[in-house]
């Protein structure tokens, strides 16, 4: 499956992310999604509808950032593209650890099996299908995801990440 990044993980762009992440930093949810959603643009097939499936947070994450960085940042994007929508139907399963210091090998067993797709409305058989997520170091969380939703039936066109590295 193809992924595009905007930025390598570094400077500021690894920042950006780092603050709404981290820091609760809703204020950057503006430029990052805005950010996204012109590099979308760039990429989509513009004779389809986008949908743009967010990578889950954790619960006790999104809660302890004061919701969702990545949901926000697509939202803000899709508001910004014609005819898109964001389609939030990606949970984790409780018990899955927070990703930052694992190995790739710990970070795909943390993940495997445990991301969830729930009920959503069907989509337009045409649509162009995006995974996002704010970065993508191993590909874990990228991979659930993906595997995640082909069990559900929907094949993901792509990934597009704001930092790669």
């Amino acid at each position: 499956m193809p992924c595009w990044a905007l930025s390598r993980y570094r400077g500021p762009a690894r920042q950006a992310v780092l603050a709404a992440k981290e820091r609760n930093r809703r204020d950057l949810a503006r430029p990052l999604g805005l950010a996204l959603a012109a590099g979308l643009a760039e990429l989509r097939d513009p004779d389809r509808p986008l949908i743009l499936v967010p990578s889950p947070s954790r619960s006790a994450a999104a809660r302890r950032r004061g919701g969702d960085p990545v949901l926000r940042c697509a939202w803000i994007a899709a508001r910004s593209l014609r005819s898109c929508q964001v389609l939030p139907c990606l949970r984790v399963w409780w018990g899955v650890r927070d990703s930052a210091g694992l190995t790739a090998r710990e970070r795909d067993r943390n993940l495997r099996g445990r991301v969830n797709v729930v009920p959503f409305p069907g989509h337009a058989a045409n649509a162009q299908v995006v995974l996002v997520d704010d970065v993508l170091t191993t590909g874990a969380t990228v991979s659930a995801c993906a595997r995640a939703l082909v069990a559900a039936g929907t094949r993901p066109d792509g990934v597009f990440v704001t930092c790669a590295g």
